[in-house]
């Protein structure tokens, strides 16, 4: 979508919370040596940007097909400057 941007305080102090996981997606990832902690908070900072993208999207809608009915109607500004 946008990007999927993974932008937290990677430097700001973590604090303890409850989890609860699959037990054998636990088991799998303990026995590849995944740090569950980073996996779980790499997860939650996608889906974080996920929603924020489609949140973003959703508030500027009517600006995007506005501005995609321009240029159906009147093409691409700079179009003629364009060597293909």
């Amino acid at each position: 979508m946008l990007g999927a941007r993974l932008s937290f305080d990677a430097s700001a102090p973590k604090r303890a919370t409850n989890v609860s996981l699959d037990s054998d997606l636990l088991e799998q990832a303990k026995a590849l040596g995944i740090n569950v902690s980073r996996a779980c908070e790499r997860g939650l900072a996608e889906q974080i940007a996920e929603l924020r993208d489609k949140q973003w999207l959703e508030a500027n809608r009517e600006a995007i097909a506005s501005s995609n009915a321009c240029v159906e109607a009147q093409g691409l500004p700079l179009a003629k400057h364009r060597p293909y």
